[in-house]
């Protein structure tokens, strides 16, 4: 709906004018201005006067875009704290090396990237000569989450420091004889450099926001004072296309986590060619991260721009910048002069005017090289005032050319990405241009050199220098010890001894033993209890008042169920993360809980439970970044298996995480039937995951919602828990020569095996031992050290083989997940094998109807055991036919 002169209206029409008399000559002032000096002499006004306003503490909505000019301009930036000759030096250095290692390594068709690290040099190399703590001062230092294809620039830099050699660059991407350096940041392949995996585009910048947090966990709950750590992300601006990048950007700032930045370097090309070749991608970013709350601080031009903004007195040197697009704006750093005369400064006449006054060496520098992510005072300014800044986080967004002084077979081409080496000649001229002294004969042998001023060189005294004011080398990981006490035996005896009559699911009993654990003296304030909006669902209500859910801002207001005794509780010092519908968002709280041991020396217990459909398939990447980032604690799957959780169909029927997760090589993956069993699990898991001897691995559980009455714990089973596979229920032959089957099941389908024992014996004179199958995983992992160690020569007898051995008849494995899962040890165990399971989409309906569809209720278990003892001809053929019958399958 319009009024009569086709105005929309708006919000301020809902508010009472005191004064519009008032009004109309402020809007009467402004058609003047615009009428006198033109639309664009007004528009400066107008937000001139914002920026006024917003310095006065108005309260104003802000500008979501700015000029596309460095937020702070040349005069306003800070003293340079440093030798600006020396650091150009030690740049140079650094990107020949990283150059040099990326072309060598081409001989071998191992590849590399050269262009994103020739861009962001200045970006790194301000950051460690000014800003970046190590971890030898005081705290933990700060976290750096390098952009995985800049890697060769951090290991050049390394290689200048003395931490690696000539023979670590020539392995680059050759690791498999133990002495190469890993392509991206790999903590697990180069643990004492790396911290965080970063190069999965996406997961950086998310991990980053939920690493800064973690950081204020720490401090709120007085576990460790990170008040000196700064978390810093380093980003393609192609990658902040990914959704995992701009996820969190809201909780930063709600959070105010001032202890947070972005670099985003903004060279303003993706992998095939520009970011956003019809539009700004700067532009959009700062809209975007000014729009979530963020500071933003724009640096993209170097000193070479301020005589041209000088000469800019109507501002049309402003407006062409906000309407070239990014692909325009590479073609002008790839042509000549005459070109960028006419195409950029010809679209008006002031500016024809205004590039009169300009050498064309000017417009050369201008268009060719001056970026402010190429100076180091301009990207000095920029970080101190990110470090400064309080009460919200801070991206800056720096503009660089992709390839910068890799030449101009390199620089802002759209191809540069893939392209993995330089030619002798171009890095001789790339040497010319960075001044360094490398003769023409260190050419002679056809491989380009590389570069070393000496050990104990100005630039290397000065680099190291720096290095010991900040608190020692970065990147580097501290490995700390990790162990600690183990929890009190009483937690764990609750759940051995079973829950009598009473039934309860296995999510409930995980719950249970958790929430005494956290009680434990030694270690329960060290457990980390994440869920993303499910903890009703899952039983953990009881939680709230108790532990308390973590917020920096404590609780502001009364709960609307204050009376009740499982309130919503809020604290500062909060344990549990409750991090509403956000999967990915849960994980990267875990990674940063799990690898606290390293990253501050703290060693902590996260467990993380989720709709297990959820898990894996939703955020299957995270788990891979976990791995690499050598995390542990415990990732629970509840609501398990694609037929116990009733009524929620396809999308919510989970029966294959447990195949996902056994690709992992870090995860070991548990499928528990009771209560006890559970018990078992997480007391072993904080064994070899925080003992003396701890292992690099994380637990995957599944459990269920379906309650039932769990029996107390045999005696002597807990080997076979831990490993995987022990006999829970013997049958008992109603005669000697009675057909004999091994019923293999895990999770909640133990229940339908142990169903289908009894109706086995009863009708059918068959007997069955039934066995709980804890880990298929586990068993496969057994089995495959013990075909590794026949490679070696040595005997070893799968733990799965061995359980088995001399157990009579077929063995039919059920369980709630597809039959691979289970299928996995088949060719371990000596018997005839088969299996049931649930492959095929889920469906919404009653428990025993999904069981009935898929083939794995009792009854179905029942008919394929006859079917195998048929075909060893152990009971008669008809048996199988007269089974369905009877059962009406």
């Amino acid at each position: 709906m319009t009024d009569p002169v086709g105005k929309l209206p708006s919000e301020l029409d809902q508010l009472p004018d005191r004064d519009p008399e008032e009004t109309a000559e402020w809007a009467a002032s402004l058609d003047a201005v615009t009428k006198a000096a033109g639309p664009h002499r007004a528009a400066y006004l107008m937000r001139r006067s914002l920026q006024h306003a917003e310095g006065a503490g108005l309260a104003l909505p802000k500008l979501l875009e700015t000029d596309y000019v460095n937020t702070i301009p040349t005069a306003a930036e800070p003293a340079f704290d440093g030798d600006l000759e020396m650091e150009s030096r030690i740049t140079a250095w650094n990107r020949w090396n990283a150059a040099a290692m990326v072309t060598r390594g081409a001989r071998y068709g191992v590849g590399g990237h050269i262009a994103t690290f020739a861009s962001a040099a200045w970006l790194y190399e301000t950051g460690f000569n000014h800003f970046f703590r190590g971890k030898e001062g005081d705290g933990s230092g700060d976290q750096l989450y390098i952009q995985g294809h800049a890697s060769p620039g951090i290991y050049a830099r390394a290689f200048l420091d003395g931490r690696l050699t000539e023979q670590h660059l020539d392995n680059f991407r050759q690791e498999s004889g133990g002495e190469g350096l890993p392509s991206y940041p790999h903590p697990r392949r180069l643990p004492w450099l790396w911290e965080f995996p970063t190069v999965s585009m996406g997961l950086g910048p998310l991990s980053a926001i939920y690493q800064a947090r973690f950081n204020r966990y720490l401090a709120n709950r007085n576990i460790k004072d990170t008040a000196n750590s700064h978390v810093w992300a380093f980003l393609g601006d192609g990658e902040m296309d990914e959704p995992e990048s701009t996820a969190a950007l809201a909780l930063a700032s709600r959070e105010q986590l001032d202890n947070l930045t972005f670099v985003i370097n903004c060279n303003l090309q993706r992998l095939d060619g520009p970011v956003r070749a019809n539009f700004r991608v700067v532009q959009e970013l700062e809209a975007q991260f000014r729009g979530a709350g963020w500071n933003v601080v724009k640096t993209l031009w170097g000193n070479a721009w301020d005589e041209l903004f000088q000469l800019d007195t109507q501002g049309a040197l402003l407006r062409r910048l906000r309407e070239v697009p990014d692909a325009q704006f590479q073609t002008y750093a790839t042509r000549d002069v005459a070109y960028i005369r006419e195409h950029f400064f010809g679209a008006e006449p002031a500016l024809v005017e205004l590039a009169k006054l300009l050498t064309d060496a000017k417009i050369a520098e201008c268009f060719y090289t001056s970026r402010g992510g190429h100076e180091a005072r301009k990207v000095y300014a920029a970080y101190k005032a990110a470090v400064e800044h309080k009460g919200a986080p801070t991206v800056i967004l720096a503009q660089t050319v992709k390839g910068y002084t890799l030449g101009k077979g390199f620089e802002s081409k759209n191809a540069n990405h893939q392209m993995k080496k330089l030619s002798i000649d171009e890095f001789k001229g790339m040497r010319e241009l960075l001044g360094l002294p490398i003769p023409d004969s260190a050419f002679e042998d056809g491989l380009v050199p590389y570069g070393h001023p000496g050990a104990d060189s100005p630039e290397v005294r000065y680099l190291q220098e720096r290095r010991a004011a900040l608190g020692g080398p970065a990147p580097a990981r501290r490995v700390h010890a990790v162990a600690l006490p183990q929890p009190e035996e009483r937690a764990f005896k609750a759940l051995y001894k079973g829950s009598g009559k009473q039934e309860m699911a296995t999510t409930m009993a995980f719950v249970r033993l958790v929430k005494d654990l956290m009680r434990d003296k030694e270690t329960g304030k060290r457990w980390v209890p994440i869920v993303p909006d499910e903890a009703r669902t899952f039983g953990m209500e009881s939680l709230f008042p108790s532990a308390g859910i973590y917020s920096p801002l404590g609780q502001t207001y009364d709960p609307v169920d204050r009376d009740q005794l499982m309130y919503y509780k809020e604290a500062k010092d909060g344990q549990i993360l409750n991090e509403g519908i956000t999967e990915a968002g849960a994980m990267a709280d875990f990674i940063a809980a799990s690898t606290s041991y390293a990253t501050h020396g703290e060693a902590m217990i996260p467990f993380y439970i989720f709709y297990s459909m959820f898990g894996w398939q939703r955020t299957g990447d995270q788990m891979w970044q976990l791995a690499d980032q050598l995390g542990k604690g415990f990732i629970v799957g509840a609501t398990a298996g694609r037929t116990t959780l009733t009524g929620e169909g396809l999308q919510h029927a989970d029966g294959h995480s447990h195949l996902i997760a056994a690709t992992n090589p870090a995860s070991l993956n548990y499928d528990p039937a009771f209560a006890y069993e559970v018990a078992v699990i997480v007391k072993d898991g904080l064994r070899r995951m925080y003992g003396p001897e701890a292992e690099n691995v994380f637990y995957y559980l599944t459990v269920y919602n379906e309650p039932k009455p769990q029996p107390a714990m045999p005696e002597g089973v807990e080997e076979g828990i831990v490993k995987g596979l022990y006999r829970f229920k013997e049958g008992t032959p109603a005669k000697a020569d009675a057909p004999r089957l091994q019923l293999l099941a895990s999770g909640t389908a133990i229940h339908w095996a142990l169903e289908a024992q009894e109706l086995l014996a009863a009708d059918w004179g068959v007997t069955a031992d039934v066995w709980s199958a804890t880990s298929w995983g586990e068993l496969r992992r057994d089995a495959l050290e013990a075909d590794e160690a026949l490679l070696r020569g040595e005997q070893q007898v799968p733990y799965v083989t061995q359980a088995l051995s001399g157990a009579p008849g077929p063995v039919l494995a059920v369980s709630d997940w597809m039959r691979q899962v289970p299928d996995q040890i088949s060719q371990w165990v000596e018997q005839d094998w088969s299996s049931l399971g649930t492959d095929g989409f889920g469906l919404s309906d009653t428990r025993d109807a999904a069981r009935r569809h898929f083939g794995v209720d009792a009854q179905s278990i029942v008919v394929a055991s006859l079917a195998q003892l048929a075909k060893r001809g152990e009971v008669p053929a008809s048996a199988t036919k007269e089974a369905r019958e009877r059962y009406g399958l």
